[in-house]
């Protein structure tokens, strides 16, 4: 879920110009190198480890594009192998990112994901095959990125980052990077990465659109700074429900590796205090000045949040499956197939996109979620409704809603479309 599609407004025509109040310390000015991260750095902490002697004659081959640069040059890549990089999601952003920072030789890079690889993946997650459908995440990619380098040292978190072993896992590295798509998991990694004094390097994705920064660094604004509340329900759709364009993910995921390995070498001009916005569709980038926000809770001189809180609470579930058992009518797929069969005038409400339509439906009358509240003349109150979307919760979404209309003979098809393709009709597209 996208930070612009709910925020785009305050951001568009505003290139170049600051979109936070004031900041006490300004990050690096433009055209200054970028101070390296500490383990890349002479002035390291007692935790992070020494650069190493020298690379071996094979790695000198492997990275002898890098080696010529005089920005990097064998020092520099010697800052890469001693360099610590996690990286928080193995899927759209993760995936790219996860092969450009291995094949960098970044020398220990941690990945945390608990997914499986799903057929829906493969069109923008680069790192699987189609003999991966049903395997982890985790075990899949680092099979995928130790191929691709053994020169490095993959570490595999199979776990959902949470509150309670968020700071413990980001401690042990000194760059994050955001492949997540979710909001609570992007305030999480925010909020630790600035209680731990790590950058945090941010992207995002939807439709053909897409987000880069670097928040918590050398003094410059945080997630928070510029997103300072999550946003409203059905404020930001996933990119299940909008859709992505499969190549997106590899150009952001690639600016983030290039903002990480810049962090690692001290090198060129640091997104921090700056967010790239980029338009594929239209081919341009544009750049907004973000300025860090005295008033931030987190990063703040009056700062409040001082550890971790409960993400899932303060972002309202958003962006997670909801969980309407107890609180929405519903019916299950099976039984609204014996309901119809036995004859029963049941009225199908479709609530998906009528490009979602022309995939495949079970028949009924269409109207998107968004045209409930201006088309509900359109519906029979007193008639028995079933409302399905991909997955239920749109639909979720317009039976709360008419049932507040007075609706009160409507119910929810329980997992929408996949499951009755799961349990009625196989034959059904799946998308």
């Amino acid at each position: 879920m996208l930070e612009f599609v709910w925020n785009e407004e305050r951001m568009m025509g505003v290139n170049d110009r600051d979109v936070r109040g004031p900041e006490r310390k300004p990050p690096p000015e433009k055209g200054d190198a970028a101070p390296a991260v500490p383990s890349a750095s002479k002035e390291r902490g007692s935790d992070a480890p020494s650069l190493p002697a020298s690379l071996s004659h094979e790695e000198m081959l492997r990275y002898s594009r890098h080696l010529i640069l005089p920005e990097v040059s064998l020092e520099g890549q010697l800052k890469l192998k001693a360099a610590r990089v996690l990286l928080v999601g193995a899927g759209g952003l993760g995936a790219p990112s996860g092969l450009y920072l291995a094949a960098a030789g970044v020398g220990r890079l941690g990945i945390v994901d608990f997914d499986v690889v799903e057929l829906t993946n493969l069109h923008r997650q680069i790192t699987f095959g189609t003999s991966d459908i049903g395997r982890s995440k985790l075990e899949a990619a680092a099979e995928r990125l130790r191929d691709l380098n053994p020169e490095i040292n993959i570490l595999a978190h199979e776990t959902r980052l949470t509150s309670e072993n968020a700071l413990e896992i980001l401690a042990g590295y000194d760059v994050i990077v955001d492949g997540t798509d979710n909001f609570p998991a992007r305030y999480l990694i925010n909020d630790a990465c600035v209680l731990l004094g790590k950058p945090d390097v941010y992207g995002s994705v939807f439709r053909f659109q897409g987000q880069a920064s670097v928040f918590g660094f050398a003094n410059g604004p945080c997630y928070r700074c510029l997103y300072p509340e999550p946003p409203p329900p059905g404020g930001a759709p996933s990119c299940a429900e909008a859709g992505v364009l499969g190549v997106l993910p590899g150009i952001i995921g690639s600016i983030q590796v290039a903002e990480t390995i810049k962090l690692i070498l001290g090198a060129g001009e640091i997104l921090a205090g700056r967010l790239l916005l980029v338009d594929a569709l239209k081919m341009t980038f544009r750049e907004l000045r973000v300025r860090k926000n005295p008033a931030c809770p987190v990063c703040g001189p009056g700062k409040t949040i001082r550890k971790l809180v409960d993400y899932e609470t303060f972002c309202g579930a958003r962006g997670q499956p909801v969980e309407a058992s107890t609180a929405i009518p519903e019916i299950s797929p099976r039984d609204l197939k014996t309901r119809i069969d036995a004859g029963e005038n049941i009225f199908l409400l479709d609530v998906r996109e009528p490009r979602e339509y022309e995939i495949c439906h079970i028949g009924g009358y269409l109207i998107p979620l968004a045209e409930i509240p201006t088309r509900v003349g359109e519906l029979n109150p007193s008639r028995d409704t079933v409302v399905y979307c991909r997955r239920g919760e749109r639909s979720a979404a317009a039976v709360a809603f008419l049932k507040r209309a007075g609706f009160s003979r409507v119910r929810n098809l329980r997992g929408g479309l996949l499951a009755w393709a799961e349990d009625v009709d196989p034959t059904l597209p799946r998308y």
